[in-house]
């Protein structure tokens, strides 16, 4: 192989390693952010839960209509 083709070839894998560092850190950032989201869905959900567990139960039948 040429001196030439060496070089191409290096200068090739130094950006593909670049780049496989750039993904690596924007995979692991969304990670995190799918993380913090999911805690965030559960911590929504047990809350509503405990809302709705707490209300008094409302009949219907007792309501007026809106119209009135």
């Amino acid at each position: 192989m040429s001196e030439e083709r060496f070089i191409e070839l290096e200068t090739r894998l130094a950006h593909q390693d670049q780049l496989l560092n750039e993904l690596n850190d924007v995979v692991t950032g969304q990670q995190a952010k799918i993380m913090q989201l999911d805690e965030l869905c559960k911590s929504l959900v047990a809350r509503i839960r405990s809302l709705s567990e707490a209300m008094p139960a409302i009949d219907p039948g007792d309501e007026r209509p809106p119209h009135y």
